[in-house]
């Protein structure tokens, strides 16, 4: 064959032009669109230690899971490297003269058929017919030892032939032979091979395009036990290897997969077909395959047709070279490939046609990048936040992004809404208000097994985590929304996945790693945090759990929180790229003393929160909860020279402080009884014996108070329980959560202070309030002796007059000076520069261009 006439040959597109595999969409090859199954890969991976060993020479367990696939015996059987292989096998051994093939149809058919000697003669199938075979009129040309080629459906037409006719046909002509070539058969539901109904019956079988592996090269044909033994005799050994007979296995077991197979491409054929029949320069023909077959009525050839295509990154099939259409220049074939890819490809054809007309908007692709993590913490927060920085500072309209977000930290907008502190931060690298459209879905953990459902902004209930797998479905449609409308508002958006895509076990109902960055086509940089270890390990073996078309998305890693020399590790990258064929885009170093919030409090308990002073200066410690909520409320304490800061999660460790803070907490009655229990409530009252100050923020300031009262059951069980008894109120659990941005003044002190509320606890009015806000309310309450109070009032301590105050009044009663002067100001824009210094010139920033088409 002097030319390669088939579709799929991106390998010659890709050596042409200097495009990248993924950024070619191939319409050209008919390949299922859902791509291998899930098993592929790691059964690949399992099979691999076998290849030390020759195959399997009689293919015992492939031929037998045919045998059960199909219901025909197992002599009836043979399998080969893809039905091409068997094609010119049956044409060497049959004994015919003549080959009788209907045209238009696959190329390789008279091909082969003049390798073996045989005269091919064409039966046209016309276009006046629809490209209908016309079965009564081919019968009248068929002669004893013929060799009738038949395909159903038909490649290029999709047209199917009737069993029944077929079959009589047949019967009609037992001194001739009949190929059947069923390679896209499996794609109709209700599909039945015809192999074994008559001894003059050979089948060909693919299974490379309906399992999505056109490379691996696996095929079967369903013949007489005579003619089995014949093709055998023709063929050399080990024709199929070892990995394609474990694939063919599994493959024909995987009942599920071949039932999705055909719901999809059914559905995303007729989309299809009816997107293309809204162009009126164009005629679809009706197709019951993964493909269609198109006539250009008006408008130019398919070859002009398919170099304008190509220009814009997609491959058709040109069908001058079929038998039957080398007259006309007007035809091509297109594969059914994911609904988006297939909107594309409508929109370039929309474009395409109507040059000189008025013509439809394309949808524009929205920019988009995202960050996924081997694990928790490894950084992609502060990651997402770097870029959100890196890109404002380049002039780029740039917004942050993350589905689903697991964290008691949570922010009132000001507009109402409640979300993740951390996409609050990521927003504020950006220069921009915390909207509730970054980040849709909050789910706030109030028990081992169950959390507080936040969707854009407004509580939805609590639910465990059955509850939510079952309505995460509803909540999708809310993320694609807020996806959408931000990325319409902005240049570019970055988003954030959530702990692993690895998680093998949560892969199924996941909404926040690859099926989000699936819908946003964004590219995904996979961090890595090489300080806990592993991190190259982590690389390989997550790229080894995700099914294919989650590794497509995967554009390159990066190393994060790395301390040494960045180009010792440059072997390590070599190896990386060779495992996976992806860069590195960067080494990120360990960063101290960031002065940024963390994402969530896996770093508090880590404690990473823990600091001294240096000099003189005053201990304040933090009570660990087991639901603390909003932990960043004492991060601004972390810059203050004369503080020291400890977080304790054991009575006998709070020792003699000069504050003890109770932080917010999800669950306050659960956290109430660990104060309790733990020992916590006899040392808060020693400490206050010894001069130390009291002060509870949110649910550790409901603690303080006299009662707690669940009445619906919103936290607890238990309904009800009694407070440490240091302040006089009792609080009760509304079914309503309070969400406000607030400021006003510290009445103590006069200094001013804002925050935000986020509770379902009313506590009832103060005799001594704490804060007046400017609209006229109050907050919080205070004993007389003015070392125990509490209020609602999140963020606090962000602000610096009132933080230096609390600290020097604190060291008055150690016997210290106060400071006076702010010597610590907490702020949050000198650390998104420094933040953004540092990643910028540690990553390949071209590289990010790049992938943002920037």
């Amino acid at each position: 064959m002097k030319t390669f006439e088939h579709g799929g040959n991106i390998h010659k597109i890709l050596r042409d032009s200097p495009a990248r595999e993924q950024e070619v969409l191939d319409f050209s090859a008919n390949i299922n669109p859902l791509g291998p199954p899930e098993w592929f890969r790691p059964l690949i991976s399992s099979q691999l230690e076998q290849l030390i060993h020759y195959p399997d020479p009689e293919y015992t367990s492939f031929i037998k899971a045919i045998s059960e696939h199909t219901g025909i015996a197992t002599d009836h059987i043979i399998v080969g490297n893809g039905t091409t292989e068997l094609l010119y096998a049956f044409m060497r051994v049959l004994p015919c003269k003549r080959a009788l093939i209907p045209v238009p149809s696959y190329v390789d058919y008279a091909r082969a058929a003049k390798i073996a000697g045989l005269k091919v003669e064409n039966f046209s199938i016309l276009e006046d017919d629809d490209f209908i075979l016309d079965i009564v009129r081919l019968s009248s040309m068929i002669k004893p030892e013929d060799l009738v080629v038949i395909a159903t459906p038909n490649n290029p037409t999709g047209k199917t032939v009737s069993r029944a006719e077929l079959l009589s046909v047949i019967k009609d002509f037992p001194q001739s032979y009949f190929l059947i070539d069923e390679a896209f058969l499996d794609f109709i539901e209700g599909g039945k091979t015809i192999g074994g109904e008559a001894p003059n019956i050979l089948t060909l079988n693919s299974m490379t395009k309906f399992y999505g592996v056109p490379g691996l090269r696996i095929g079967y044909g369903i013949l007489s036990p005579s003619f089995v033994l014949q093709i055998k005799e023709n063929l050399p050994p080990w024709t199929v290897n070892s990995l394609a007979q474990a694939v063919g296995t599994e493959a024909l077991k995987d009942t599920a997969y071949q039932v999705k197979t055909r719901r999809n491409c059914r559905e995303l054929r007729l989309e299809m077909e009816t997107g293309l029949q809204d162009i009126h320069q164009l005629k679809v023909y009706s197709s019951e395959a993964n493909y269609l077959f198109v006539k250009i009525l008006d408008g130019g050839k398919a070859t002009t047709l398919a170099d304008y295509c190509l220009s814009h990154g997609i491959m058709i099939r040109r069908c001058e070279n079929y038998k039957g259409l080398e007259s006309s220049s007007s035809f091509f074939r297109v594969a059914v490939r994911t609904r988006r890819e297939n909107l594309r490809f409508i929109e370039l054809l929309e474009t395409y046609f109507s040059k000189g007309t008025s013509r439809k908007t394309s949808r524009k692709k929205k920019r988009s990048i995202m960050f996924q993590g081997t694990c928790s913490d490894a950084g992609k927060s502060i990651i997402t936040a770097a870029l959100c920085r890196i890109l404002y500072q380049d002039g780029v309209r740039v917004a942050p992004f993350k589905a689903q977000n697991m964290s008691l930290n949570s922010f009132v907008t000001l507009q109402g809404d409640e979300m993740g502190r951390a996409q609050v931060v990521q927003a504020q690298a950006a220069r921009l208000d915390p909207d509730c459209r970054m980040n849709p879905i909050l789910l706030k953990p109030n028990s081992d097994t169950g959390s507080q459902i936040i969707v854009c902004g407004k509580p939805v209930g609590n639910m465990s985590v059955l509850d939510y797998n079952a309505y995460k479905p509803k909540v999708w449609n809310s993320v694609c929304q807020s996806y959408d409308a931000l990325a319409d508002d902005f240049d570019v958006v970055v988003l954030e996945g959530a702990g692993s895509p690895g998680e093998v076990n949560l892969k199924a109902d996941d909404i926040v790693n690859m099926k989000m960055a699936r819908y946003a086509e964004a590219p995904v940089i996979l961090v890595g945090d090489i300080d806990r270890g592993g991190v190259y390990a982590s690389f390989v073996g997550i790229m080894e759990v995700l099914s294919e078309w989650e590794r497509r998305l995967v554009a390159g890693f990066l190393v994060n929180k790395f301390r040494g020399q960045a180009s010792l590790l440059e072997s390590a990258h070599s190896y990386v790229k060779m495992h996976t064929g992806r860069n590195v885009l960067g080494v990120v170093p360990y960063l101290k003393n960031l002065g940024i919030p963390e994402e969530d409090s896996v770093s508090f308990k880590k404690g990473s929160f823990n600091k001294k002073h240096s000099g003189d200066g005053i201990e304040i410690v933090v009570i660990n909860l087991p639901h603390i909520s909003n932990f960043t409320d004492v991060e601004p304490f972390l810059e203050e020279p004369d503080v020291s800061l400890r977080i304790v999660e054991n009575a006998s460790d709070v020792g003699s402080p000069q504050a003890i803070i109770l932080p917010g907490s999800k669950n306050v009655i659960h956290d109430l009884q660990f104060l309790k229990t733990g020992g916590f409530a006899g040392i808060i009252g020693q400490c206050l014996e010894n001069g130390c100050e009291i002060v509870g923020i949110c649910g550790g300031y409901q603690m303080l108070g006299k009662a707690i009262n669940d009445p619906y059951e919103i936290e607890s069980v238990d309904g009800q329980l009694s407070g440490l008894g240091y302040l006089d109120m009792e609080t009760v659990i509304e079914l309503d959560k309070n969400l406000t941005r607030k400021s006003g003044v510290h009445k103590l002190s006069g200094k001013k202070i804002f925050g935000y509320e986020i509770h379902h606890g009313v506590s009832s009015m103060a005799q001594f309030p704490v804060l007046q806000f400017d609209d006229g309310t109050i907050c919080g309450q205070m004993e007389r002796s003015e070392r125990i109070w509490g209020c609602y009032l999140h963020g606090l301590f962000d602000s610096d007059e009132f933080r230096r105050w609390f600290i020097d009044n604190l060291r008055q009663r150690a016997g210290l000076q106060p400071v006076g002067d702010i010597v610590a100001p907490y702020n949050l824009e000198i650390a998104f520069d420094r933040l953004a210094a540092s990643v910028r010139e540690s990553i390949d920033m071209d590289a990010f261009y790049r992938l943002l088409n920037i």
